[in-house]
């Protein structure tokens, strides 16, 4: 293989995992489940339906799914700064 196609699959693969794609950013989803609100906010999921329980996170409940607004878990963050 050629050094220009291992650059190039690296590049590919570097665009990949930092979940990029040649147009631009990927696009974010603005909702979260209860365990990628954890991740984002570096808790467990009990963690965070401790804090959805407590009234300190909102929630968006579809079906019998519930999900978090990515805006309030940017707020929680700053409040918990104050």
């Amino acid at each position: 293989m050629g050094i220009e196609k291992q650059i190039a699959e690296e590049v590919v693969r570097l665009l990949v995992e930092r979940g990029m794609v040649l147009g631009g950013p990927k696009i974010q989803p603005r909702l979260m489940t209860v365990a990628q609100a954890g991740e984002y906010l570096g808790r467990s999921k009990d963690g965070v339906r401790r804090l959805i329980e407590s009234g300190k996170l909102k929630t968006i409940r579809h079906d019998r799914r519930v999900f978090l607004d990515v805006r309030d878990l940017d707020q929680a963050i700053e409040d918990a700064k104050k």
